[in-house]
């Protein structure tokens, strides 16, 4: 009997053992893209057309994947960095998403840029409930769990940053008279509703022109002429870089002197500022979340050094003085902890879940900013800074502040 018994409790440890080992197997569950050694990200950038000035996003994003993958990856696996040139163009866009989803197989889009390009897509990817994660672009709309749970924001809303705008001239101009130019879609519009919700009934007074552009249109010249011949004494500028900088040259060649406001996609020294022509560009305000490399207080801080060793040595020809290379910095990482906190389970629903319990600080965020996400917040930043460009870096102005 003793012999028996030992026999079964034999036959039961190696039961058990077998449990254990298929539970281990079990433990690795893996989405399209996905393999032993590799996960497979796609991107749509401008690399040409009206927005190539964001093009260093993609490559900087590319730049500290390859960072990544030179110390061993994700857990065991190097990221396969898919990005593809979308011209800023929403048909364009399907298209390369389509094949990103459909021919490449990837995981996930992450990083896709532009509000109207991520509009033409924002239904396909949550009916194919496949992650729109970070998207570039502050479009309030992606931060809706509830309609569209396959898609989330990064970046601080157009509409808070509106709201904190809105803050500032009524806490900052006397007597203001607004005029204001946007880019004719939902980020322009977003910029314009946050300003005019903040400032109530005061809008209707206060806002005293407003000039729209197409992303198509060659130049803003005569929107600006008419934004000055309105009486205008601020000006709410609301475009991308190549118009950004249009509207601080044609401002200056008419003499004309409002308090500039900027908004800060297009907030950059070496993309806007420099093109414009830094003399042009001083006393230009705008609002920032993470650090200006161009500040020589940033330059002294440990977080820059990471930065800029990174930069020379995965990154040689991007520019130093471009923040949108800080930009895509921070969004990579942001990127690479949701992979990490996924560990094997590396569905697309296990991402979003991931995606959707973020609480972390990165290097070259200003302090007291941090990104946080629930399953009800897909906002993960919502707080900025008031800065102002004095011809050669920017300045701080004013506290970090949350529009809530």
């Amino acid at each position: 009997m003793n012999t028996g018994r030992k026999f079964t409790l034999a036959l039961a440890a190696v039961a058990a053992i077998g449990l254990a080992a298929g539970s281990a197997v079990a433990e690795k569950a893996y989405g399209p893209g996905v393999t032993d050694t590799s996960i497979k990200l796609g991107n749509t950038n401008p690399y040409s057309g009206p927005a190539a000035g964001y093009g260093t996003i993609g490559k900087s994003i590319s730049a500290y994947f390859d960072k990544v993958n030179k110390e061993g990856g994700v857990n065991g696996r190097t990221i396969e960095f898919i990005s593809l040139d979308d011209g800023y163009s929403p048909p364009k866009t399907k298209e390369q998403t389509r094949k990103l989803v459909e021919q490449d197989k990837v995981l996930l889009i992450f990083q896709g840029l532009g509000t109207p390009t991520n509009s033409a897509v924002h239904n396909y990817m949550n009916k194919k409930k496949v992650p729109q994660l970070f998207v570039a672009t502050g479009a309030t709309k992606w931060g809706d769990p509830e309609n569209f749970p396959w898609t989330m924001g990064w970046q601080p809303s157009y509409q808070t940053e509106g709201r904190l705008f809105g803050a500032y001239i009524m806490e900052n101009v006397k007597d203001p008279k607004i005029g204001i130019l946007y880019q004719n879609d939902d980020y322009g519009k977003d910029y314009v509703k946050g300003l005019k919700d903040k400032l109530g009934d005061k809008a209707s007074e206060w806002i005293v022109a407003e000039e729209s552009y197409e992303v198509t249109d060659p130049t803003i010249s005569s929107q600006i002429i008419k934004l000055k011949n309105s009486g205008a004494n601020v000006f709410y500028n609301v475009s991308i870089p190549k118009f950004a900088a249009q509207a601080i040259k044609k401002v200056r060649e008419l003499e004309w002197d409002p308090v500039f406001l900027n908004n800060s996609v297009s907030n950059s020294v070496g993309s806007v500022y420099k093109p414009a022509g830094f003399d042009k560009s001083k006393g230009i305000i705008s609002l920032q979340y993470y650090q200006d490399p161009t500040s020589p207080d940033t330059q002294q801080t440990e977080a820059y050094a990471k930065w800029k060793a990174w930069m020379e040595e995965y990154y040689p020809d991007g520019d130093v003085l471009n923040t949108f290379n800080v930009y895509g910095y921070l969004v990579a990482q942001t990127m690479v902890q949701v992979l990490e906190q996924a560990g094997d389970n590396l569905t697309r629903e296990n991402v979003m879940k991931e995606a959707a319990n973020l609480n972390m600080e990165i290097d070259m965020f200003l302090p007291g900013v941090s990104i946080e996400t629930s399953a009800t917040d897909f906002y993960p930043i919502e707080k900025m800074m008031p800065v102002q460009f004095n011809g050669e870096r920017l300045v701080p102005i004013g506290k970090v502040v949350s529009a809530n």
